[in-house]
């Protein structure tokens, strides 16, 4: 059976060593040059805190809701009318997790000229003799419309109602929540001394970015501007905050609902977020207007967060691009902008590659509410990107473990995003490397980052290689 195996693929030395089943992502390895790459101790971590919360962890464990929250949430939707929420609910979160952007002319237009340049060519290689042209134009034209309604996504506008926001609330409102605290706690973690006073959240829908700016610097947060299209899902973010009730307090004082931006352009925020919003804007070019106004309205951190599909990782790209690219020709803030996580280069993200292809995203437990149909735990898969002003410093190189860590007996497979721009399948073993490197590898999670500097490997590029989805890593070690 093993000689088998070994024809097919070759087989790791380190499992094989130790009797255990080969797999097939040990194939494809880098091992770290020793001695060449190792913690980086800068901040002498090591001295005082334990392998398994090195400065490197930002992932959180279960993120639940905020007990006032989830109290509001339970009255809203015990209170509401109708039957069926739960399939209604299930089918809205499918739908918004297969939602596509609005295509724009100017990509509509260079796709039918593709189309028509493929079907002349075909039509013409399959005529016995010439044909009229007027004939062809018209045989041509048929066939690329027809083609163009197929392979068109038809993109329509959500119109939050009442009925629909309160849906959107539960289906959402604890997915979307986990999803904004795991990209925040990165700041949280790694930048302690910012304490953000003012707040904006473009497309706040149901208000969770303020409840988890506000988990997060409650005491330093004095203004929360919520901007969202929709009059009724502002009503009921607003519902949430008062308990369910229009007579109560506000839990979160400093609150203020707005359906459209500030007008002033010199206005800045300390912390911008958009969360799963730019996906719903109507055209390409009110995506660039909308990115380019959220910047603007930047002081220090500007935080976006999609799906963890590949179109929603895509559309955080496109926004990284025109941020890091600086062509705005409005710029009250001199200052350029740089990626803080999840990206340790501010290069274009390898994982878009042509031999890749493959979305950068991240798993988050958490609790969902205490409904009939929900399980007592769930994961929320997102993509983020974190932008800030200023260039980046020198711990903001440190990898990126961009999918779930593998621990095998004396030895770690971690596939990494690197400072230099690609990615780098890494194993780390106790024979090679220093204790401090291994235990740091064995303790950290998908989604956290290695503290090592100077990362330099051997052996076979993992750009040559496509990375594995999760379900083939979890295969491979059946």
């Amino acid at each position: 059976m093993a000689a088998l195996q070994s024809k097919i693929f070759p087989i790791c030395n380190l499992c094989r060593g130790r009797g255990l089943i080969t797999l097939r992502v040990c194939a494809r390895r880098n091992y770290i040059v020793a001695h060449e790459s190792q913690v980086d101790n800068s901040s002498e971590f090591l001295n005082s805190t334990p392998h398994r919360r090195h400065p490197g962890i930002t992932s959180l464990k279960t993120v639940q809701l905020p007990q006032h929250l989830e109290q509001a949430a339970q009255i809203l939707i015990h209170k509401a009318p109708g039957s069926q929420l739960a399939e209604r609910a299930q089918s809205l979160c499918n739908f918004l997790w297969s939602r596509k952007r609005a295509t724009g002319d100017r990509t509509i237009q260079e796709r039918a000229v593709e189309l028509e340049k493929r079907v002349r060519e075909r039509e013409q290689q399959r005529a016995e003799g010439p044909l009229e042209q007027s004939r062809l134009e018209e045989k041509v034209q048929k066939q690329v419309l027809s083609e163009l309604r197929k392979t068109t996504y038809h993109w329509k506008p959500l119109r939050y109602n009442e009925e629909l926001s309160l849906i959107y609330l539960a289906a959402r409102l604890d997915g979307g929540y986990a999803a904004v605290s795991r990209a925040l706690h990165e700041i949280k973690k790694r930048v302690p001394d910012f304490a953000p006073q003012t707040l904006l959240d473009f497309g706040s829908g149901t208000g969770t970015v303020a409840w988890a700016a506000h988990t997060m610097w409650g005491q330093s947060l004095r203004d929360y501007v919520c901007v969202d299209s929709s009059a009724s899902m502002n009503k009921l973010a607003d519902l949430l905050l008062r308990g369910g009730s229009e007579t109560q307090d506000p839990h979160i004082t400093g609150v203020y609902f707005r359906q459209f931006l500030p007008v002033s352009p010199k206005v800045q925020f300390d912390l911008v977020v958009s969360a799963f919003s730019l996906s719903e804007l109507p055209s390409a070019s009110e995506r660039l207007s909308s990115i380019q106004t959220l910047w603007r309205k930047t002081s220090n951190f500007l935080v976006l967060i999609e799906n963890g599909t590949k179109e929603g990782h895509s559309i955080l790209m496109e926004a990284r691009d025109i941020i890091l690219k600086g062509e705005d020709k409005v710029t009250h803030d001199p200052r350029r902008g740089s990626v803080f996580a999840p990206c340790p280069h501010d290069a274009p993200c390898p994982k878009l590659s042509e031999k890749i292809q493959l979305p950068c995203n991240f798993p988050q437990a958490y609790r969902p509410l205490q409904l009939r149909w929900n399980t007592d735990r769930s994961s929320e898969k997102f993509s983020f990107v974190i932008l800030q002003r200023g260039s980046r410093d020198e711990t903001n190189q440190w990898p990126r473990i961009v999918q779930p860590v593998l621990r095998r007996v004396r030895h770690v497979h971690c596939h990494l995003c690197s400072a230099d721009g690609t990615l780098q399948h890494a194993v780390v073993t106790t024979s090679k490397h220093t204790r401090d490197l291994y235990r740091c590898a064995r303790n950290s999670e998908w989604g956290d980052r290695l503290p090592v500097r100077n990362i330099k490997t051997e052996g076979n590029s993992e750009l040559n290689q496509p990375l594995q989805t999760e379900e083939q890593l979890q295969n491979s070690t059946e």
